[in-house]
């Protein structure tokens, strides 16, 4: 075990490193870490193309796909800050992860995945306006509002990650370094400490206030509000056409909040195993950010490589055009 190195006082022990011992003990553990380097790969081809089209596609660049956009940056972070350390404990067999090193895995992992849940808020928000006042949409849904909506969740989400982290930065690790977990999870590398810990579950549970509960309440209102629009509706066609607009963020909705909420009621009603529990994390970290881009990419005929091509075709005619005309 690593020892500590750094004691400011009797009290305060700054250890110089943590052990990550999760998947230890899993059978064929191999296929688990082969599984995690596919996605990975599947992962940054997925959110850099659907970057890529909205970037080059002209007729892309509207509010909505602003936050598409904010989302698959936020995937792309997400999953570099996660599973790169994971491949390397695979890869080199190194369990061992300098204490800094710890505080910001843990920084970047939380703070990109509370961006996602608030991504996942203005989509909603653009559906409730899109659906509910048709009228007024372009009117109030406008760039400069959707990228004060996304500027103000990151600087709230910083300063709140911060937060986490700094508290996490105080406490004492004088007993076992050793993180029931395969990366720097916050809740099992908080528990080590010795000393008092009653701030952290504090800004915890304003952690899981703001970024899971918050919205997934607001989600909820604003698709209840959409309901009641539809509802008025008299032609059933429109109903189901202006419900369509809505499945893919129905869609990213169950893939990022469903899996965390069972991992944590199954913890709270039963004994889960470590294992199980890591392994069910490790699915709630990272299958959403594979499948969104794949998601919008399906579900979106803006969104395509038939879109891509058709656009850089239609580009390199007109610059023709301008050649010859020269």
């Amino acid at each position: 075990m690593a020892p500590a190195s750094t004691i400011s006082n009797v009290t305060f022990v700054r250890p110089a490193e943590f052990y990550l011992s999760g998947f230890s003990n899993v059978q064929h553990v191999e296929y688990i870490y082969i599984f995690l380097c596919f996605v990975y790969i599947m992962t940054v081809v997925g959110n850099v193309f659907l970057m890529s089209v909205i970037y080059l596609v002209k007729t892309l660049h509207t509010p909505k796909y602003m936050i598409v956009f904010n989302l698959a940056l936020t995937d792309l972070c997400g999953s570099t800050a996660l599973i790169p350390k994971v491949l390397d404990t695979f890869l080199f067999g190194n369990r061992y992860i300098v204490y800094e090193a710890c505080l910001c895995q843990v920084f970047f992992v939380s703070f990109f995945g509370s961006v996602q849940s608030w991504t996942l808020v203005t989509m909603a928000y653009d559906r409730f306006i899109a659906i509910c006042f048709p009228l007024r949409y372009h009117s109030i849904v406008t760039k400069p509002a959707i990228a004060a909506m996304l500027l103000f969740a990151w600087a709230v989400l910083l300063s709140l990650i911060s937060c986490l982290v700094g508290l996490l930065d105080r406490l004492s690790f004088c007993g076992s370094l050793v993180i029931q977990s395969f990366y720097c999870d916050h809740g099992p590398t908080y528990q080590l400490a010795c000393n008092d810990k009653s701030l952290n579950r504090a800004i915890v549970f304003v952690f899981v206030i703001t970024v899971f509960l918050f919205p997934v309440i607001l989600i909820a209102a604003t698709y209840v509000c959409i309901a009641i629009a539809l509802s008025r509706i008299a032609s059933r066609e429109e109903r189901v056409k202006a419900l369509k607009t809505c499945t893919s963020h129905l869609i990213l909705v169950a893939i990022f909040f469903l899996p965390f909420l069972g991992t944590n009621i199954a913890a709270l009603t039963s004994n889960l195993n470590p294992n199980a529990r890591m392994i069910n994390s490790t699915l709630t970290n990272i299958i959403p950010a594979l499948l969104n881009p794949i998601i919008y990419s399906l579900k979106s005929e803006e969104v395509s490589i038939k879109k891509l091509y058709k656009n850089n075709k239609l580009s390199n005619i007109i610059v023709s055009k301008k050649v010859t005309s020269l």
